[in-house]
């Protein structure tokens, strides 16, 4: 969830900076991927350090099991909603309507 929030913080941040709504999803995409999966990284190699005890075990198989589909989907679908919302124009008003401005 956290890496779907700056991926869209991020795009939001470049289109403010004049970049178009796809170039902005592919700069995320080249920026943000290896902090994500260094992040990913350290929770796998973390969690392995429980993996070999047998009480935790299961626990450290759905931590790594949990973080790598996380990094994954976050990586792919938050993108790429993002781009179809934008695209629809489902997303909300960046200023409110004219009629609310001059109340």
């Amino acid at each position: 969830m956290h890496n779907s929030i700056i991926l869209v913080d991020f795009i939001e941040l470049r289109r403010s900076q004049g970049m178009s709504l796809e170039r902005g999803g592919v700069d995320v995409g080249a920026v943000r991927v290896r902090p994500m999966l260094l992040t990913a990284a350290a929770v796998v190699v973390g969690a392995s350090v429980i993996l070999f005890d047998p009480p935790f075990q299961g626990v450290a198989v759905s931590l790594m099991a949990g973080e790598l589909a996380s990094t994954v989907l976050s990586r792919m679908a938050a993108p790429v909603l993002y781009y179809l919302s934008e695209r629809r124009g489902d997303s909300l008003p960046s200023s409110p309507p004219h009629s609310l401005q001059n109340a």
